[in-house]
């Protein structure tokens, strides 16, 4: 069973104003060990070509990056992993090709997907979103951290808590049994009004989750 470090960052480069390479620098400088590339709108090259470069930094660091639904891509960069949503690959068509020894969580969004999820080979399962989240413009019906404790009693696989997250309220969804929070748009805050060119500060978000989350 693998363990995951209690924060998991994605990249998102519409939140950030960044590229995904400046994103992951950023992250680890912040000391973040489990990265997660996410891009909906990036081609298949695009995608490919920022993974092969953000793996290099991701490695060099001794942290892991995964891809976010495309098998394809994380089978081609040879990346740590791949995160599956519900309509993606599944899991057991994801593992046949990348293999054993690769990292793959799925994502659910009530009590019996996440009993589904359970007979899989996934490595982890991410429940969500938490809290309401405005990462997606139509997203799945918020569950709470109640769904996070009934999950936590049918196993002790890593479970990954994703939606709404930010520092405050990080500590509540690890106390409701989490492994790991997984965190987008708090990583990437609005202070006052940004003009086009200015960039959240990425690594001062990663440490204040990183100092929440590791208080005793």
């Amino acid at each position: 069973m693998r363990k995951l470090p209690k924060l998991y960052a994605i990249t998102d480069r519409q939140l950030s104003n960044c590229s995904h390479e400046e994103i992951v620098q950023k992250m680890l400088a912040g000391r973040a060990r489990l990265i997660q590339l996410r891009d909906k709108e990036a081609s298949s090259r695009e995608l490919l070509d920022a993974a092969l470069t953000c793996l290099k930094k991701t490695q060099a660091a001794r942290a892991r990056l995964i891809v976010n639904d495309r098998v394809d891509v994380a089978l081609t960069s040879d990346a740590d992993g791949v995160h599956l949503g519900q309509t993606d690959l599944p899991v057991e068509e994801a593992r046949e090709i990348l293999g054993k020894g690769k990292i793959i969580g799925i994502s659910t969004h009530s009590l019996e997907q996440f009993r589904a999820a359970l007979e899989t080979s996934a490595d982890y399962i991410a429940i969500g979103p938490i809290y309401d989240t405005m990462t997606k413009e139509i997203h799945d019906p918020v569950v709470g951290v109640e769904l996070v404790a009934e999950a936590r009693k049918l196993t002790n696989r890593p479970i990954v808590a994703i939606g709404g997250i930010t520092p405050l309220r990080a500590r509540e969804v690890i106390a409701a049994g989490a492994d790991s929070v997984a965190v987008i748009s708090a990583l990437y805050p609005i202070k006052g009004l940004r003009n086009l060119n200015d960039k959240p500060d990425i690594t001062g978000s990663i440490r204040a989750f990183l100092k929440t989350l590791n208080k005793k």
